[in-house]
């Protein structure tokens, strides 16, 4: 991936003092973002990425003094949560940073690790912190109802969203389990407080499209490969995210980060498996989906991915990138989605079916449906005798859709009287299967079936 990190007009807040000092510090980044492209001549590059890095570190502390005293001759009432941030930044975030640089003596990974902190520290800061000072995006939380606080939490995602980059989010679901979307980046943040023991876990999903248009699209990205700067300025950039989230939400005593981790699609279920979930809503912003989970206050669970530290970033985010890659590599699966309200039918079937095709669950018509939008499958096992919307109701609703038509759908029935054979076939399902064949019988038709489509 070519690394660019450019200045853009959408960045100006309108106070000139403060964007052309934001201005410096862009393109100082993007320089040394250049260098670390030009591995194969680091020996002589070095020296020059250490006197870059001293020069940011040198102009953020004068940047910060000069925006605080501005804040200050404006009468600015927020100036002290300004302070707190910059101080954050200087006195952790920087140290910890120098420290892998140190350890590494300065290799290109370890540089690049650092330039993609402070991106993500600065796309954060730009579009969200400093943009408050001129009133512009402060004051759109103020309409949130007390006590509503699912509205309230979805209210201040899509407002957030837009701020920093310009998408419109519409939502999917507030009730999202889990379901897997496209190619998702799964990112888990715990945060604590000293007043006690219980953190508050905070889980964001992006589908790879997403973040490159909303964080690669501010580095310059061009979409064609993830990379450990990008994934790195994402965390960043989310972390402020949660936080500013947190805030609204008036969780402060809860904002401070104690550990943080990339997992994989099977760790993430089972995080939300395990766990009550305070809200849980995924979106669509026209580039790709977008999900943003909370669960409730506990004591986390202590086996689920590496935590990432300052010592071991760059080896674990190298770590996630192989295997995404490794997982695109594999011969993707056909995708089969079980709908049936018995947990232990849907269990079974998954059993059966698992080695060989990717398998989701639904357990009712109305479920099946918001499985739909979110990973399409490639064929639909449907029981009949479900509550509220049965087989039949199902099956018609998914032919009404235009987007869901042709989804090839077979029925996994107990059901065998004539009348109700009648009634669906009717509908033109793509199958008709009893539960009580034997289960090599129905493997063997499903096999066939995809064989035959193939």
């Amino acid at each position: 991936m070519s690394t660019q990190f450019e200045w853009k007009e959408e960045y100006n807040i309108g106070v000139e003092l403060v964007d052309k000092q934001h201005q410096e510090l862009f393109q100082y980044i993007n320089r040394l973002f250049q260098l670390t492209q030009k591995k194969w001549e680091w020996n002589n590059s070095r020296q020059s990425c250490r006197k870059g890095i001293e020069f940011i570190k040198k102009h953020a502390v004068e940047h910060f003094a000069d925006e605080e005293a501005y804040m200050i001759s404006v009468g600015y009432k927020g100036v002290g949560q300004h302070q707190r941030i910059h101080e954050g930044f200087l006195k952790n975030t920087i140290p910890a940073l120098e420290q892998e640089l140190k350890q590494t003596d300065y290799s290109p990974e370890a540089v690049e690790h650092f330039l993609g902190v402070c991106a993500g520290w600065l796309i954060g800061h730009t579009t969200m912190d400093d943009l408050s000072i001129t009133g512009k995006n402060v004051r759109t939380w103020d309409h949130l109802l007390p006590g509503e606080e699912q509205t309230a939490l979805r209210k201040a995602i899509t407002q957030l969203m837009y701020d920093m980059f310009l998408l419109r989010l519409q939502m999917v679901s507030d009730s999202y389990r889990g379901e897997k979307f496209g190619k998702g980046i799964y990112y888990r943040m715990v945060f604590g407080s000293e007043q006690t023991d219980k953190k508050k876990e905070v889980y964001v999903v992006f589908e790879e499209s997403l973040l490159f248009c909303t964080v690669g699209r501010k580095m310059g990205a061009n979409g064609a490969k993830l990379s450990n700067s990008l994934l790195h300025a994402a965390r960043h950039t989310m972390q402020r995210f949660v936080k500013r989230i947190l805030e609204f939400m008036s969780e402060e005593e809860c904002s401070k980060l104690e550990e943080e981790n990339f997992l994989s699609y099977e760790d993430f279920q089972k995080a939300l498996e395990n766990e009550k979930l305070l809200a849980s809503l995924l979106f669509n912003s026209g580039e790709g989906y977008f999900a943003y989970c909370v669960l409730e206050s506990h004591v986390p669970q202590k086996k689920l991915g590496t935590p990432i530290n300052a010592k071991n970033a760059t080896v674990e985010v190298e770590k996630y990138l192989n295997r995404l890659e490794e997982q695109e590599k594999a011969a993707p699966k056909r995708k089969i989605l079980l709908v049936d309200d018995s947990l232990m039918i849907r269990q079974g079937m998954e059993k059966l079916l698992g080695k060989d095709y990717e398998i989701s669950q639904a357990d009712s018509g109305v479920a099946a449906l918001n499985m739909l939008r979110v990973n399409r499958p490639d064929l639909v096992l449907l029981d009949y005798d479900m509550p509220i919307c049965n087989g039949r109701q199902t099956l018609e609703l998914i032919r009404s859709q235009k987007d869901f038509e042709n989804i090839p759908v077979i029925f996994l029935t107990g059901r065998d009287d004539a009348e109700t054979v009648k009634n669906v076939l009717s509908l033109k399902p793509n199958g008709y299967m009893l539960k009580n064949l034997k289960q090599s019988d129905i493997k063997d038709r499903i096999d066939t079936f995809f064989r035959q489509k193939k």
